[in-house]
């Protein structure tokens, strides 16, 4: 199915935030993705896995490749192989503990790793623990892990004051209607801003896949667990939030920011977001399958970063692309050096980003997610993949911004293992465009409007990026 994008234009470039402080802020919001920093744990030495048999290090060797270039399907099957070959060693069951962690499968990875000693394991069993629900033994875990001084991991310092703080809740308890639906503000971007209660008052909050945890206005950077209400009909309590001063998002926005809701959040929420149609759907029941969708099953890299499988190309022989879903980015697409190559462009011929820095932008020829053909999708070179791929210990193509996702309509399935990505027809994607306009030009009471539409083709929007949250 072909899917037009071409009244998405990228973002006007004026008063870019740099992407070194995007990077910087990405990495401390925690996002679950921070690696531990030291490496004690790692059973086994080159030694012993020189005595392996040679068919268990070929599997063994298959399931870190494609687990770290996004094939979840085949890293699966080598890496139950190897364990079949080798099931007491203790590197082969980490990474298909990782594995488990990365499709959700929570008792699986705890499984794997039960007496397990060293920080790698600590890791996935305090992260499969959180994500599972178990405060109190996520908190056990965690603890242990942070007290190690060879570890840095900024994510399991702060969920691990969060858990001890809220020993004996149940995160995501979801009770009042079985729906809410509500009316998603515009901003003149594509920043995905939900009203939303928190603790009784009225807020906003923004759509952040690029954090695992929900986040928490908070001068001081202390977390706390809120309680949200969707709609005024859905309610959700005990929803831990980490602490985060929100103010230069809310300079940037122009919106009075109180929430950022993370991946965790978003998948037990059972969302469907719709930008082009101003909703936000909140259900208490598992989302059905709508009657014409694509469906995507993404990769949850460390339990929280939220990875798609796509490809630069229709042909089943097209390069394969990782690319992390990054909302809180109004630029369509951000591929590092080799996702331009991998998709045959030729970076030296993209100009730069008039007040970028080291920006430069280019446009993909074909992008294709599921069974859907985005064409001619605008993007930008210099973003902060390197770091990203280090933090995670994975192989990224990218980013995929809210500049893409604005496009289509995402509900979030089965606790997020499943994503349904529907398109949008074009005369209704037209009409939104319309419509948007007429509010943005009511909103400005006869003076100029803060932008035009993020669906509106012409130029003007202001990119949105984590560096707003420092």
């Amino acid at each position: 199915m072909k899917h037009l994008l071409t009244f998405v234009q990228l973002p006007s470039m004026r008063a870019t935030p740099s992407w070194s402080s995007l990077a910087r802020a990405a990495l401390c919001l925690g996002f679950a993705l921070t690696a531990p920093v030291g490496l004690s744990g790692c059973a086994a030495t080159a030694g012993q896995e020189a005595e392996w048999p040679a068919d268990a290090k070929k599997w063994f060797d298959r399931a870190e490749y494609s687990f770290k270039t996004g094939d979840l399907d085949d890293a699966r099957h080598a890496g139950e192989n190897a364990l079949r070959a080798l099931p007491g060693d203790a590197r082969v069951r980490l990474i298909v503990a990782r594995i488990a962690l990365a499709e959700l499968e929570f008792d699986r990875a705890l499984e794997l790793t039960r007496d397990l000693p060293g920080s790698q394991a600590l890791s996935i069993r305090g992260r499969a623990y959180w994500y599972k629900g178990d405060v109190e033994k996520a908190a056990d875990e965690l603890e242990i892990l942070t007290q190690d001084p060879e570890i840095r991991d900024p994510w399991a310092k702060e969920v691990a004051q969060l858990a001890r703080i809220g020993r004996g809740r149940r995160p995501f308890e979801m009770s009042g209607g079985l729906l809410a639906i509500t009316e998603m503000p515009r901003v003149g971007t594509t920043a995905m801003l939900v009203p939303v209660e928190i603790n009784g008052e009225q807020s906003l909050a923004m759509i952040a896949t690029d954090t695992s945890e929900a986040a928490i206005d908070s001068k001081d950077g202390v977390g706390s667990w809120v309680s949200m209400r969707f709609g005024g009909r859905v309610e959700v309590s005990d929803v831990p939030a980490v602490g985060r001063d929100l103010s230069g998002l809310k300079r940037q926005t122009g919106a009075p920011i109180k929430m950022l809701i993370g991946v965790n959040l978003l998948r037990h929420l059972r969302a469907t977001i719709d930008f082009a149609g101003s909703q936000f759907v909140v259900r208490n029941y598992e989302a059905p399958a709508p009657p014409e969708a694509t469906t995507v099953h993404p990769i949850f890299y460390r339990g929280g970063a939220l990875v798609i499988p796509a490809a630069f190309g229709v042909e089943a022989s097209a390069p394969t692309a990782s690319l992390l879903v990054n909302t809180s980015m109004t630029y369509p697409i951000a591929l590092d050096e080799a996702g331009w190559k991998k998709a045959g462009q030729d970076t030296k011929t993209f100009a730069v980003v008039p007040g970028g820095g080291a920006l430069r932008y280019g446009n993909l020829p074909l992008l294709r997610i599921g069974a859907f053909e985005v064409p001619n999708v605008p993007g930008v070179l210099g973003a902060p993949v390197g770091e990203l791929e280090k933090a995670i210990d994975v192989d990224l193509d990218g980013f995929a911004g809210s500049g893409l996702w604005a496009t289509f309509r995402l509900t979030f399935a089965d606790r997020g293992r499943t994503l349904f990505i529907e398109d949008l027809p074009a005369e209704v994607v037209q009409a939104r465009i319309e419509a948007t306009r007429r509010m943005n030009a009511e909103a400005a009471g006869g003076m100029t409007p803060l932008g035009p539409s993020p669906m509106d083709p012409s130029p003007g929007a202001q990119p949105l990026s984590p560096g707003s949250a420092p």
